[in-house]
């Protein structure tokens, strides 16, 4: 097995670092912090770690401090496979390859989670055949241990 293709995919909501700093200085959270945690959170939020902007499914930044486990499942669910198929059509078409020529899709994310997987979302969107291998991997710690996957297979 080998990687042909690979495609990514992002929510259309797009936030600068300066952005998510000034949408933390003025939460609720940040005033409940004390100065030290201050001076920590605006490293993290500022560090050149070559990282400008954040694609987020959100309509508002505002909401990243109220939001409850129940709605980022629910928002996960609304967003996440069409964004998994969309990115995966793109690696298809980098790929040259056709859908029923597929072995295997592997989906890496670093949020969310869903029961079928991700993978299974986008195996059924993009109508691959029944036999396709289907992997979800979280970012980290998921993607290696995945990995031995891929030199077994």
């Amino acid at each position: 097995m080998y990687f042909q293709g690979i495609g990514t995919a992002t929510p259309a909501a797009r936030y600068t670092k300066a952005e998510c700093l000034a949408a933390f200085e003025n939460s609720d959270w940040f005033a409940r912090l004390d100065a030290r945690a201050h001076c920590v959170a605006r490293a993290v939020l500022q560090r050149d770690n070559g990282i400008e902007a954040r694609w987020l499914a959100l309509d508002s930044l505002d909401e990243v401090f109220t939001i409850d486990p129940n709605t980022l499942a629910r928002r996960f669910l609304a967003h996440a496979p069409a964004l998994a198929t969309r990115a995966a059509a793109s690696a298809l078409a980098r790929s040259g390859l056709n859908a029923p020529d597929l072995g295997a899709v592997i989906v890496s994310t670093c949020t969310g989670y869903l029961c079928p997987g991700l993978s299974g979302h986008v195996v059924e969107r993009l109508g691959l055949r029944a036999g396709v291998l289907a992997f979800v991997s979280s970012f980290g710690a998921g993607f290696s241990c995945h990995g031995a996957l891929l030199r077994v297979s």
